[in-house]
């Protein structure tokens, strides 16, 4: 190989991107024969949902931000394409990197490999085998395009290998977001969200929710927090909401949910507030009495902090999370999620488990795969050149 540095591009474009391209891109920056390149597509665009992640994962400011915004499906996944295809044209990396499952993942992927340049994917081989999520046609989709497939769980390998993906190409190496996670649990704090509120550990629940299948139907949804304001009876539901789901509540006029205006939380209640920032839901998760989520991030990351957790979903394609963890998939019927809170909240909770490899060290692994795999490629690529 030559003396150029090896030109490794990593995308991060919604914020569960950032979470696993952080600890990547930290790892990559302490190689001086590597030149880590940064790329956001800007599919989630504001401070909430942007910044405040990079600031807090103390992540370097992106080379090239390509400033995509909102959209519908697919209108969105053409013009990160259109923008993506524009930027290798011009700055051919060695590799691109793209992770988990959302729209810049499968539009980024597609991209590199119509233009030859080998792809990577963090947290290959996840399914929930409902082909009704966006999420899971991107998984299937990058898994295809990828020449390194990275997993977290034991059950992705089964997936791949059914899929028949060649075994060489797939490498169980942890979970970067549990590296992040590790990382962020180690920062000091003063101040946070929690002591703003004044909540004590274990008197309160933390609720999320984003999918459509949850909060496009305002009447599933004006259903659903009704329940979850019936339990907010027993103890206060904190509930940080996505822009597009609390848009949603306000048009549909729903009243189960109150909106926080700062300050304590002086009584029980379902206390609808703006996205809170990384390491403020990390601090409420944390010390929260139970968690409902339809967040496949969520699911892990109360897994390693051994949280209880209830998936407001059909299914779930981190398996590792109930077999290994505190997760319970519970379905998408308001009433069973109402029940099933109530049979959690005020137990006794089972000693941690935290799944194989979810020890803060994945990035540590995944860096030398992707050197070698570039480094190689190089070499051939200079053996192919005539004299």
């Amino acid at each position: 190989m030559g003396s150029s540095r090896i030109r490794i591009m990593s995308i991060v474009g919604a914020r569960p991107n950032m979470m696993k391209i952080a600890p990547l891109m930290a790892e990559l920056r302490l190689d001086r024969d590597v030149e880590p390149i940064l790329v956001h597509t800007g599919q989630h665009y504001d401070y909430s949902m942007s910044q405040v992640f990079f600031d807090q994962l103390r992540m370097p400011q992106p080379d090239f931000n390509l400033g995509v915004g909102s959209g519908k499906h697919h209108e969105q996944t053409a013009e990160i394409m259109r923008r993506f295809g524009e930027l290798v044209e011009s700055h051919r990396p060695d590799m691109v990197v793209v992770a988990g499952d959302v729209n810049s993942t499968v539009a980024c992927a597609l991209v590199a490999a119509r233009e030859s340049i080998p792809v990577a994917h963090v947290e290959a081989g996840l399914r929930s085998f409902d082909r009704s999520m966006p999420e899971e046609l991107n998984r299937i989709l990058t898994d295809r395009l990828a020449d390194l497939l990275f997993t977290t769980e034991e059950s992705a390998h089964l997936h791949l290998a059914d899929e028949g993906i060649a075994p060489e190409k797939v490498f169980f190496v942890g979970n970067l977001m549990i590296d992040s996670l590790v990382a962020a649990l180690r920062q000091p704090r003063e101040l946070s969200l929690r002591s703003e509120l004044e909540l004590q550990p274990r008197t309160y629940a933390v609720l999320t929710l984003h999918r459509p299948a949850n909060v496009d139907d305002p009447l599933h949804l004006a259903a659903t927090l009704d329940a979850v304001a019936r339990l907010a009876k027993r103890l206060p539901v904190i509930f940080p909401a996505h822009p597009r789901t609390a848009a949603i509540i306000g048009a549909a006029g729903l009243s189960a949910v109150r909106a926080w205006r700062g300050g304590p939380i002086d009584e029980p209640a379902l206390w609808m507030m703006p996205p809170a920032s990384y390491l403020d839901f990390l601090d409420l998760m944390q010390h929260a009495e139970l968690v409902m989520t339809d967040s496949g991030g969520v699911q892990e990351e109360t897994t390693y902090l051994g949280v209880p957790c209830l998936t407001y979903r059909n299914n779930t394609e981190r398996p590792v999370t109930v077999s290994e963890g505190t997760n319970q998939v519970v379905g998408c019927d308001p009433d069973r999620l109402l029940n099933m809170a109530f049979n959690v909240i005020g137990k006794r909770r089972p000693a941690r488990t935290v799944p194989p490899l979810w020890d803060g060290r994945a990035a540590g692994r995944i860096v030398p795969i992707l050197k070698g795999s570039c480094e190689r490629n190089l070499d051939r690529e200079a053996e192919r050149v005539p004299f």
